[in-house]
């Protein structure tokens, strides 16, 4: 019944909105990876970006000013990993907490010996509550999808279909037919890799920071397969081939 209901209220947004064309025109324009886009897609992601408006709260915070076109470019680089999947794997959240800048979060550590607990304070570009919101700074938000490696959109709500199971551990809910085996082995094999080169004191291609855990590898891959699909491809193939199978999508072939 609500499935139902929610179909049939999409489906009248859909007949009787639109985002303004200059805003979507811009917008299309503003992000390179959307350059690489069919029309037919550039249709889809405009009918999910508009969904996603409708359903989620964009919220400013620390003195940013959250006008239309923001709100159209984050909801469109959110929008596309499910560009062939559906707006209800972004279910189980609302907000999407939008800073200026870098902001800056401090996190417990440690107690030690005598009993105090150590604090410090980290200063991220992002960051995807378990259940809760995912937060972004705009700053990087306007960095981000321009084939450069950097997507910091991609990047959080990767970690949201990630926990989609409950856990966020570098792997969401397969899709049938999808072997979990096949997908540990892509993704530990290249988890493998990364973390020796940077044993072996190489200057890696993938971001460091992947080599964080399972869950950040996967998140920083999505970045790859969305902004450096060719180089993805290139360095692991057979995470590439994972990626595309899950989303449905071969952004290489674009």
């Amino acid at each position: 019944m609500f499935s139902l209901l929610r179909t049939w209220r999409r489906k009248r947004i859909l007949d009787r909105h639109r985002i303004p064309p200059a805003i979507w025109a811009e917008t299309l324009r503003q992000v390179l990876v959307f350059h690489r886009l069919s029309d037919a897609e550039r249709r889809r992601l405009h009918d999910l970006t508009l969904l996603f408006l409708k359903e989620k709260t964009l919220e400013p915070a620390g003195g940013m000013t959250l006008d239309e076109p923001a709100q159209v470019r984050i909801a469109a680089l959110a929008c596309l990993p499910i560009l062939n999947l559906d707006l209800d794997y972004y279910e189980g959240f609302v907000s999407v907490i939008v800073y200026p800048r870098e902001f800056v979060v401090r996190e417990r550590m440690e107690t030690d010996e005598a009993g105090v607990v150590h604090t410090s304070d980290d200063v991220l570009a992002g960051e995807a509550w378990e259940r809760g919101p995912v937060v972004l700074s705009w700053s990087d938000v306007i960095e981000s999808g321009h084939g450069r490696g950097f997507n910091v959109v991609a990047h959080e709500f990767a970690h949201k279909l990630d926990a989609l199971d409950g856990s966020v551990n570098g792997i969401p809910p397969l899709h049938a037919g999808m072997k979990v085996a096949a997908w540990t082995d892509a993704f530990q094999g290249a988890f493998d890799d990364l973390a020796q080169r940077l044993e072996d004191g190489e200057d890696t291609w993938l971001d460091p920071y992947a080599a964080e855990n399972p869950g950040e590898f996967f998140a920083v891959c999505v970045e790859m397969f969305f902004d450096l699909p060719v180089d993805l491809e290139a360095h692991y193939p057979a995470v590439y081939r994972q990626l595309s199978d899950w989303f449905r999508q071969h952004p290489a072939a674009r």
